[in-house]
C-alpha cells in the first residue's frame, strides 16, 4: 500500500509540494513548545513524500541519499497539537548532491515557523564513496520543479 502524506500545491511558490505533521506532546518541551531537535523529522517527512510523489523513493540498492549539511532558522514558536504544514522543493542538483528547502507553516493563521536548508549526498553503499546523481533522476526532479530549479542545475 502507498499512502501519500503529502500533496502537491500551487500555494506558496516557489513551493510546489508540502505535507502535513501534527505536534506530538512528545515533540514539546518543557515551555511546552515544539523542542527545536522535533523540526528535522518534519522535513524528513515531507522530502520523503516528495520522492514518494516523485515515483523517486530509492536511486537503487546501491546508493543512498545521505545528509550532509542542515542549516535551520526560527521565526515562530509551535505548540503541542499544531497542525503543521511542512512545504518542500527541490533547490539545487550538483554532481553528487542535492539541496532542498522547507518552510513550515502552521495551518491556522498561516504563520511561517522554521525554514530549513538541507544538503544530501548520494552515497555508494559498498563503497562508501559519493557517486554522480543519474540523470534520470534529475531529470525527473526538472520535470517537476520546472524553472525552479534550472539556474542551479545550469550552475551545478
Amino acid at each position: 500500500m502507498s499512502l501519500e502524506l503529502g500533496h502537491a500545491t500551487p500555494r506558496k511558490p516557489p513551493f510546489k509540494y508540502a505535507a502535513y505533521t501534527r505536534v506530538g506532546f512528545s515533540d514539546t518541551d518543557a515551555q511546552g513548545i515544539v523542542y527545536y531537535g522535533r523540526y528535522l523529522p518534519y522535513f524528513d517527512l515531507a522530502r520523503v513524500e516528495y520522492h514518494r510523489h516523485l515515483q523517486l523513493f530509492r536511486v537503487d540498492s546501491e546508493h543512498e541519499l545521505v545528509m550532509r549539511a542542515s542549516t535551520v532558522e526560527y521565526f515562530a514558536p509551535a505548540r503541542f497539537d499544531d497542525l503543521l504544514e511542512v512545504f518542500v522543493r527541490l533547490e539545487r542538483i550538483g554532481r553528487t548532491s542535492i539541496t532542498y528547502e522547507f518552510a513550515a507553516y502552521r495551518v491556522e493563521g498561516d504563520l511561517l515557523m522554521v525554514t530549513a536548508r538541507q544538503t544530501l549526498v548520494l552515497l555508494d553503499v559498498g563503497e562508501r564513496r559519493a557517486r554522480p546523481i543519474p540523470e534520470a533522476f534529475k531529470e525527473r526532479m526538472r520535470a517537476f520543479e520546472g524553472d525552479d530549479l534550472e539556474l542551479a542545475v545550469a550552475a551545478a
